[in-house]
């Protein structure tokens, strides 16, 4: 083994065989990517086939995560809590092979009602040997809007609320229970696939780690569990050790709640000591009747992104990596929100928290951080019925913006930023499967911060209805305090959403549903990343290469480097 795999205080037991562990370590992470495969293979809709919004895990028979595909991580944390809380409370001697449980409640430990896990066992000659999961976003579970996206009070009213309920037993659908799911959606035939496409990854993972055994036993798979789950949280602390100690602390503020103009205040310190880190969000705000609170499950996944992207990218995704991280903080507040809170919107507040956390170590780590990204995930969903079927569609998309210039380069374009991993909806996808067309898809000039190096630009997509009505939501932020920039560099350009771009252009708020005539447009327009030291240092060169490529102009605001 390698140093890179085995570093000096991690390595593995002496009774532990290193050839043994590393072919096992990598079969169980292949397992989880072969699931990954097969449901974006299978999948219907254009949310977990295109853009990727999915996630794959395997957890011992003591349900700790021991291996995940690393597709999204948002879902880091949200699949290590809710597989473990789900398989307790149904129970887990009750499954047996070929069964399959589905659950979606954010209060029991999941992200937000879209995000389905379906969670089976693998048995094998009688005996259980783990589990295989996956989490998936569906574009509808029913609720107030299309897609599901909106503002809400209550989680009730954002959609069809699952605990852990058995959908397929013994290899065969519940009819019924099938059914009753997808009487609650708009889109059920896309929704049927794709749950059904979350079945097969499972048969898959379950079907891979079978033909594992018949090489390693049982008793070898469950000491190497036990001994990567060591191992890791080793390696973790060890990383963590190296990073300085302190307190780290920064405040901000997402635009409003979508009911009053009144700031979401978020307060962000960051704690490293003793092989740990904790993320203290005391002084943030009360949980409010909005859909912009977030869990304390959706809160760790933002501190533990920024771990993980702070240590070596080659320690493992599992539960030992996620023992040393906490969330401290009192229940009820905005980020640590408590049932009946609405939560959809939640990634939002996340995302602005994973902002401040990454500010808050500037100081300590000014070589090793960005400034702001676009900070916000920018959620728009909308539907109605396609004239071309007679049924109800539903769309729902997540766009892209600016990063944040680094300490050595400019910021990315038009990408997802931190805890955000999906991909682009391509335009020929979206207007061959939906009512929609896509008018202008481009980049927006002068939207990144300027310094030494640019913010990332933001990105403009217009949404045009020329075939029928609909029903459209945006529920996001961005428009009231702009993405900002480090050691002098300029913020980056806030969000705008406009409704009939081309006649009388209204700005309309970051959080709305709204009717949509025959004929109608929305332009959606994301922040732009913030940028990176004194923009009168930029290098002459690079000020020329933006001037001929379009991405500044003789209009750029002061501190874009034009």
């Amino acid at each position: 083994m390698t140093t890179r795999y085995a570093p000096a205080t991690s390595a593995l037991r002496p009774e532990m065989d290193p050839v043994t562990f590393e072919v096992l370590r990598g079969a169980l992470l292949n397992a989880t990517e072969e699931m990954a495969i097969t449901i974006r293979r299978a999948a219907y809709s254009t949310n977990i086939k295109t853009r990727a919004d999915f996630s794959c895990a395997f957890f011992d028979t003591r349900l700790a995560c021991v291996a995940q595909s690393f597709a999204q991580p948002a879902h880091l944390v949200a699949m290590a809590t809710i597989v473990p809380a789900a398989l307790r409370e149904y129970g887990q001697g009750r499954l047996g092979p070929g069964d399959a449980l589905f659950v979606n409640d954010p209060h029991r430990g999941s992200s937000h009602l879209n995000d389905v896990t379906c969670i089976s066992p693998v048995v094998v000659d009688g005996r259980a040997i783990g589990y295989v999961a996956n989490m998936a976003h569906h574009v509808d579970v029913g609720g107030a809007n299309p897609a599901s996206i909106g503002l809400n009070r209550e989680i009730f009213q954002e959609g069809l609320i699952l605990p852990p309920t058995l959908v397929v037993q013994g290899g065969q659908i519940d009819h019924n229970v099938f059914a009753f799911i997808l009487a609650n959606l708009r889109a059920p035939r896309e929704t049927s696939g794709d749950l059904r496409a979350q079945m097969s990854a499972n048969v898959v993972g379950a079907r891979r780690i079978e033909t594992l055994l018949r090489r390693h036993s049982p008793d070898v798979l469950a000491a190497f569990c036990d001994e990567l789950i060591a191992y890791t949280e080793r390696w973790t602390e060890r990383e963590i050790r190296a990073l300085p100690e302190g307190t780290y602390t920064a405040e901000g503020f997402r635009d409003d709640d979508g009911y009053s103009d009144e700031p979401i205040r978020l307060r962000a310190s960051v704690r490293i000591g003793d092989g740990m880190v904790a993320l203290d969000v005391t002084g943030s705000d009360a949980q409010r009747r909005t859909s912009l609170n977030c869990t304390r499950t959706m809160t760790t996944c933002g501190i533990a992104f920024v771990v993980k992207s702070l240590i070596d990218q080659a320690v493992p995704v599992n539960s030992g990596f996620l023992r040393r991280l906490r969330v401290d903080g009192p229940a009820g507040l905005i980020c640590t929100a408590e049932r009946p809170a609405a939560v959809y919107g939640g990634w939002e507040t996340t995302l602005k928290l994973t902002e401040l956390a990454w500010l808050a170590l500037h100081g300590p780590l000014p070589d090793r951080v960005a400034a702001s990204g676009k900070g916000v995930m920018l959620n728009l969903g909308f539907g109605g019925i396609d004239p071309r079927s007679g049924q109800y569609y539903c769309y729902m998309e997540s766009i892209g913006g600016g990063g944040g210039a680094r300490p050595t380069k400019d910021g990315a374009e038009a990408v997802q930023t931190n805890i955000h991993n999906t991909e682009n909806a391509p335009v020929e996808e979206v207007e061959l499967n939906y009512p929609v067309r896509i008018e202008r898809y481009e980049l927006i000039a002068d939207s990144g911060g300027g310094g030494r190096f640019r913010g990332g630009l933001g990105v403009r997509r217009d949404f045009a209805f020329p075939y029928a009505d609909c029903t459209f939501t945006i529920l996001s932020d961005g428009r009231r305090f702009a993405p900002w920039g480090l050691e002098g560099g300029g913020e980056g350009r806030l969000a705008h959403y406009i409704f009939d771009p081309q006649g009388k252009a209204v700005e309309l708020p970051s959080k709305i549903t709204l009717e949509v005539a025959k004929g109608g447009c929305i332009r959606i327009e994301t922040p732009g990343g913030g940028g990176f030291g004194d923009p009168a240092t930029r290098a002459p060169v690079a000020v020329a290469a933006d001037r001929r490529d379009g991405k500044i102009t003789d209009q750029a605001p002061n501190g874009t480097g034009a």
